[in-house]
């Protein structure tokens, strides 16, 4: 069942809708079917089951999807036209274009279970795998991320068995024979007393248990690639991949974005690498130059801010705009208005990218006592339609009303006016 055939002459031996036995399904119906006799694969072991159509006089149903239970495929159909009765006669087709793409897949994750443990070492034990038509996915234990080095070695490996076009061998044994064969079991897979012992690539390259459906040559895998790499859980990574066809749309697709950034950066493919670390370099120094520039222009700002000073009951506030001014350059000019005012409470606010407001508060330490930065943050980036907080002395916050900002600085005075013994 669902290895060697990809179509069958069938009887309906039951039918159940709705959870339900039933005796037929009519169009427009849908429910679950089982056969004397099916090419159909149900899902296990990772593998999605098998989809295709059940053929008859008058009748247009589909599968769409196969499960197991125990040994019976549960074919899960959608009647279209005609109707689907206990006891009928069909021809049972699956999708053998789908069928091969997961076929491509499935012995990739054979391939590519073998070189993981080859590269990063013999730690690797799978922990959960799905393998599609579209792809497949493989969880492995490892610590830490699989380097661009190492990726490469496991691409290459898989690839040197895909080009070896050896024969794919499957064996049934009992599971003594298999574990003393050197066959590894997979996660998710359940096995009984007879065992299927699937051996893949030169020199045994892979000896693993499994009741999935596989090539018949390495060869015809096609084309293997790694499209992510990343982790999942403590311990565990997740490697997914393509082959086939797949594989050589998404080569394609690498190729274009280097030849678009190639172009871009006035580059050669050879010499791409060097050129984005050349800017990379060259960003960083702008970066550091604006910095400075951002903090040469608060300072000089701040030096006519002592114009904007005004006295509340013998305590100079000062409440400002120094729009541009990043975050650290507020902080800066926030110190430096302390210093020059002394005994103060001080409140500066800009204008950032994506109209966004940072705010940076300081408040002498002669006066935390009665107001404090922190306080003063809170309440005014409220105002402003977000949030801060920081110490007595010292505190940052945000907002994004930008248009209520001069409203909200002119009125930092009365506050602290109330805050005042």
């Amino acid at each position: 069942m669902g290895y060697d055939s990809e179509q069958t002459s069938s009887r309906v031996v039951a039918i159940y809708k709705e959870g339900a036995a039933c005796e037929s399904l009519r169009s427009g119906e849908q429910g679950v079917v089982i056969l004397d006799e099916t090419p159909f694969y149900g899902e296990s072991g990772g593998q999605i089951g098998d989809t295709g159509q059940f053929q008859g006089p008058g009748l247009d149903a589909s599968v769409t999807t196969t499960t197991k239970q125990g040994d019976l495929m549960l074919h899960h159909v959608s009647v279209a036209h005609g109707e689907l009765a206990v006891g009928a006669s069909v021809v049972a087709v699956i999708d053998g274009l789908r069928r091969a793409a997961i076929r491509r897949n499935h012995s990739a994750t054979h391939l590519l279970h073998a070189a993981l443990r080859k590269v990063l070492g013999p730690h690797v034990q799978q922990k959960g795998s799905l393998v599609t038509a579209e792809r497949l996915r493989f969880d492995f234990s490892h610590d830490q991320p699989v380097s661009a080095e190492q990726r490469t070695a496991i691409v290459r490996m898989v690839n040197e068995q895909v080009i070896a076009n050896t024969a794919v061998s499957t064996q049934l044994m009992s599971m003594d024979e298999a574990v003393n064969a050197g066959a590894m079991a997979l996660f998710g897979e359940k096995y009984g007393d007879e065992v299927r012992v699937l051996t893949m690539g030169d020199d045994a390259f892979s000896v693993e248990l499994c009741g999935g459906t596989h090539v018949a040559r390495t060869g015809d895998i096609g084309l293997f690639q790694i499209i992510s790499e990343g982790g999942v859980a403590a311990g565990v990574r997740r490697m997914e991949a393509v082959t086939g066809r797949a594989a050589i749309e998404h080569v394609g697709q690498l190729e274009q974005s280097v030849l678009e950034t190639c172009a871009e950066l006035n580059a050669q493919p050879d010499t791409l690498l060097v050129r984005a670390s050349a800017l990379r370099l060259q960003v960083r120094d702008l970066e550091k130059q604006v910095e400075q520039l951002k903090r040469k222009m608060a300072q000089s700002a701040g030096g006519s801010l002592t114009d904007k000073v005004i006295d509340v009951r013998g305590v100079p506030v000062l409440s400002a705009r120094l729009d541009g001014a990043d975050a650290k350059a507020l902080r800066e000019a926030v110190d430096q208005m302390k210093s020059k005012l002394g005994r103060c409470v001080v409140l500066l606010a800009s204008v950032v990218e994506d109209d966004k407001i940072a705010l940076a508060a300081g408040v002498s330490s002669e006066l935390t006592e009665v107001v404090k930065a922190g306080d003063l943050i809170r309440e005014f980036s409220q105002r402003l339609g977000g949030k801060g907080g920081g110490r007595a002395d010292m505190a940052q916050g945000g907002g994004v009303d930008v248009e209520a900002l001069n409203d909200v600085l002119d009125a930092v005075p009365a506050w602290v006016d109330t805050q005042l013994p």
